[in-house]
């Protein structure tokens, strides 16, 4: 419970009792998905230490995941709405079984495969601008809030992804990113190191989960 939440039960408590009580744990729960709460489970997977391998694995479905020493970019993303109740495993290939060709032909795959689809940017990206909101890309640090989530090109060839939090570079330019491009979960500036390809934003209502 954060502070703020902290003083309402309180004064909830002593104006209205109990029935205050439950009457705010109903209203926090029917807004449980916000751009703090990501943020927050983005920089929470910085202490985690975490071997770069994207390797192919046969994973439980739904809420599966490959161990928790091993994962990608992609895995830092899924780790992160996982904590808020958000499967992105089931709901992409929910989406892919839907409307399969609506989902990128990189892979030679006839079918969904729920052990890798939603470890793949490109795939993550579909699925952001099909149930998120999508942003042009811009060169302006004040179009970029806190919970959005970017994707790069690396070297041409390589995509990426990252969550942009609220902590900004010493300078009080950008916002920092909470990204896995090979040294484990790492909050770094990165807005604008690389190309971006693409800018989202995704907080699905309560009850669609």
């Amino acid at each position: 419970m954060t502070y703020l939440q902290d003083m309402i039960v309180k004064r909830i408590m002593g104006v209205l009792g109990l029935c205050g009580l439950v009457f705010l744990w109903a209203t926090l729960d029917a807004a449980a998905q916000t751009p703090d709460q990501l943020v927050d489970a983005a920089l929470e997977r910085t202490k985690h230490a975490v071997t770069y391998d994207g390797s192919y694995r046969r994973i439980a479905y739904p809420m599966g995941d490959v161990p928790a020493q091993y994962g990608v970019c992609t895995d830092v993303v899924i780790r992160s709405y996982r904590a808020l109740g958000i499967d992105l495993q089931q709901l992409v290939h929910e989406d892919m079984s839907a409307d399969f060709d609506a989902y990128p032909d990189h892979w030679g795959l006839s079918k969904p495969d729920s052990n890798i689809d939603h470890r793949r940017v490109p795939n993550l990206q579909v699925f952001f601008e099909r149930h998120g909101e999508t942003f042009d890309v811009s060169s302006n640090p004040a179009d970029y809030q806190p919970g959005d989530l970017v994707t790069w090109m690396v070297g041409g060839s390589l995509p990426h992804i990252g969550i942009l939090t609220d902590r900004r570079t010493p300078d009080g330019k950008r916002l920092m990113a909470v990204h896995n491009i090979g040294a484990g979960p790492q909050l770094e500036d990165i807005l604008f190191r690389f190309p971006i390809t693409g800018h989202y934003r995704y907080f699905p209502p309560s009850d669609t989960l």
